[in-house]
């Protein structure tokens, strides 16, 4: 979503980074080009404009002209004053939802993603918080509005209220609140019905449902790609019905981002989760710090750990940890670091996360490396025998030809698909013993061992400058980047430099 953004962003930063001392002509010139990039984002001109005069009083003071760093210190204002920009006074923090049965109501324009937003917080508040959760839908007006609840409901294990056709919001919202009352549940989501526009009529609606509900939390969901006039419907809910938090939907788009950072300073509302995606998990809590990290190129590696520690299965990687210290690292190993990269969302999503690592992504890309390599690999290795994959060391030419015809694929592809194999077994290897208990262990044991260290300690631990510099310097030698987790902290093995260049 902030593609665009973070690329201005970075281009005037590594300008300012590379001088020594700064004037404030420089300075200024620099703030134009900041302003420019904002409002070509779609940042409204009012907070583009707070944004850029805040940045300068704090950025042509004396500290920063005679700083050792000036350049980085200007970069750190920004990251602040973008931090101030989204976060506004009070934080975000977790719902209110105390006194059960708590009511959460769902309101926004038709097409925003109300429907599948209340289900993706439904699943997140039974799996995260253990909170029962029961789900209706007011939306007596769009087709099969309802029915698409219902089975949300069903694929997320989530109750929704049984459905009567012919009724009223009010007298749903009225009899959602006996059922939430007397099935003892925690929480229930009211899914009001949406149009294509503010009209007197829908505010009537919700408003009335407000009555009856009373509710704790009125989230509204706003589609991120609507850019400015998101703005204008947040401040239209807000005045009419009262809102308590934003959710913006399809921050996984292409649009330019503009509108998360002007909401949060026009409504002053918090911002409280952001949809990316259409799975039901789908949503990440909007945290400030690690979305200016982004915008900035500075990664988010907190989220990085956050991803590994939701997606690995502690046993199994308990079971391979202690195979890779004996050296025994297999084919079956490999294929499930493969795919443990393309749930963390693949080559892209990773380094998106990683400090610096922004621009590298680009030309990832453009050397023809690409989530499909790694399933082809996924392939190749599915097209062996379960022999063979215990032991790679079986493989002669005649088994080789079998397996590459078996994916589809040239015995080169298989060839190289070997060596990385091999390259990581022997990393693993000095892995397991380096260090005091292992490196490897010592990893281990941080992401699952239970009372471990939160993922905001992981992260700190990972030193991000200095991740930083090596994909600055890898930047610079135009080589691939090294140190992925899902990769088993081994650089992009080299055995992938060929594979699947773009014909």
């Amino acid at each position: 979503m902030f593609e665009n953004l973070s690329e201005r962003l970075s281009g005037v930063f590594d300008r300012l980074t590379k001088q020594g001392a700064l004037s404030d002509e420089d300075v200024k010139t620099a703030l134009r080009e900041v302003r420019v990039a904002l409002l070509e984002a779609d940042v409204s001109l009012p907070v583009a404009r707070d944004f850029v005069k805040a940045v300068q009083e704090q950025a042509t003071g004396q500290a920063v002209t005679k700083s050792v760093t000036p350049g980085q210190q200007v970069v750190k204002i920004v990251h602040d004053a973008l931090v101030d920009v989204l976060r506004g006074e009070d934080d975000p923090g977790a719902l209110k939802i105390d006194n059960p049965p708590a009511p959460i109501l769902m309101v926004g324009l038709q097409g925003s993603g109300k429907t599948t937003t209340t289900a993706k917080l439904a699943k997140r508040l039974t799996e995260r918080e253990g909170k029962r959760v029961l789900m209706a839908s007011l939306d007596t007006n769009r087709p099969a509005a309802m029915e698409q609840l219902a089975i949300l409901g069903k694929q997320i294990g989530v109750d929704t209220l049984p459905i009567v056709k012919g009724e009223d919001p009010v007298a749903i919202a009225k009899r959602a609140k006996t059922q939430a009352a007397l099935g003892g549940y925690d929480v229930y989501m009211l899914d009001t019905a949406g149009r294509l526009h503010i009209d007197e009529e829908l505010i009537q609606q919700a408003a009335d449902v407000r009555d009856v509900a009373n509710p704790r939390e009125t989230l509204l969901v706003v589609d991120g790609l609507t850019g400015q006039d998101a703005v204008n419907v947040a401040t239209e809910f807000d005045d009419k019905i009262g809102v308590t938090g934003v959710v913006l939907t399809r921050m996984d788009g292409d649009g330019r981002g503009g509108a998360a950072l002007s909401m949060r300073a026009v409504t002053g509302k918090p911002i409280r989760f952001v949809g990316l995606g259409e799975k039901m998990d789908a949503l990440e809590t909007f945290e400030p710090d690690r979305i200016a990290g982004r915008i900035l190129g500075m990664g988010d590696i907190v989220a990085l750990v956050e991803k590994a520690q939701e997606t690995i299965e502690a046993e199994q990687a308990e079971k391979m940890m202690r195979r890779m210290v004996k050296g025994q690292f297999n084919m079956n190993d490999l294929k499930m670091q493969l795919e443990q990269m393309l749930k963390m969302g693949g080559m892209e999503g990773m380094m998106s996360m990683m400090p610096g690592m922004g621009k590298m992504a680009k030309q990832v890309e453009e050397a023809g490396f690409d989530d499909k390599i790694i399933r082809r690999q996924i392939a190749l290795i599915q097209s062996m025998t379960k022999k063979e994959r215990a032991n790679p060391k079986l493989l002669q030419a005649s088994r080789k030809k079998r397996i590459a015809k078996g994916a589809g694929m040239d015995v080169s592809d298989l060839n190289k698909l070997l060596k990385m194999h091999r390259q990581m077994g022997d990393m693993m290897k000095k892995m397991g013993k380096m260090g005091k208990g292992g490196m490897l262990k010592q990893a281990m044991k941080g992401m699952f061992g239970k009372g471990g260290p939160s993922p905001e300690d992981m992260a700190a631990g990972m030193d991000p400058k200095a991740l930083e510099a090596a994909a600055r310097q890898m930047g610079a030698g135009g080589k691939m980047p090294g140190g992925l987790p899902g990769l088993g902290g081994a650089a992009l093995p080299p055995g992938l430099s060929g594979f699947g260049k773009k014909k």
